[in-house]
């Protein structure tokens, strides 16, 4: 499957803030944006000249790499939210929010969300009592998602859970950090989406 093998800090640079894609490295003076805080390339330094299309495209492409996926992948998922009752840029975050490798991400199992895919894709996690090793699998109201049991010593999946202190449980999911499980609560409401992304832009740019 395609995906994006560059240099994480230089996708947060080009937006010009954190999108957290480091994991830790994003809360020290290691950070990209914090050494460099301008856009990655020889004309990084000059002030760009802000269009319509350029402000709407930038709001796109930062959703894009907060969730980690490619062009295909995010227009798919817009065309769904488009046929959804409701409000299409809500639907479209909820889509979002609602993949098996953000909700792992979500409830502290995963350093980053690059490292949630990455973890769900070998398989270590169920979803009530199944293995799924896809990560776009997108999870429902009542689903329990545990750390499979032969997983459960994994030195990744301890490192993530000593530093998912900096990482806020959102409301609409519940942890057991001794049994390592989550529960989906409900899907989530656009207040409780933290992402920084407008995405009445993003619906303005694929409704041209």
């Amino acid at each position: 499957m395609a995906r994006y093998t560059g240099a994480d800090c230089r996708q947060c640079r080009r937006e010009g803030i954190k999108l957290f894609l480091k994991g830790d490295r994003c809360y020290t003076d290691k950070c990209g944006i914090e050494r460099r805080p301008y856009p990655p390339g020889q004309a990084g330094k000059k002030r760009p000249r802000d269009s319509e299309y350029r402000v709407q495209l930038r709001e796109k492409q930062k959703a894009k790499r907060i969730y980690g996926l490619l062009e295909k992948q995010f227009r798919n998922y817009y065309k769904l939210a488009s046929r959804m009752t409701g409000i299409t840029g809500e639907n479209l975050l909820r889509l979002l929010e609602s993949r098996l490798d953000n909700v792992v991400y979500r409830l502290g199992f995963a350093a980053s969300r690059d490292e949630a895919r990455q973890m769900v894709r070998h398989g270590h996690f169920m979803v009530d009592g199944r293995r799924v090793d896809i990560p776009s699998f997108r999870v429902r109201p009542g689903h329990v998602i545990a750390v499979a049991p032969k997983s459960k010593d994994l030195t990744v999946l301890k490192a993530a859970m000593i530093s998912s202190s900096k990482i806020e449980i959102p409301g609409w999911l519940e942890v057991d950090v001794e049994k390592l499980t989550g529960k989906i609560l409900s899907l989530p409401t656009r207040e409780q989406i933290d992402a920084p992304v407008r995405e009445q832009l993003i619906v303005e740019l694929y409704s041209k």
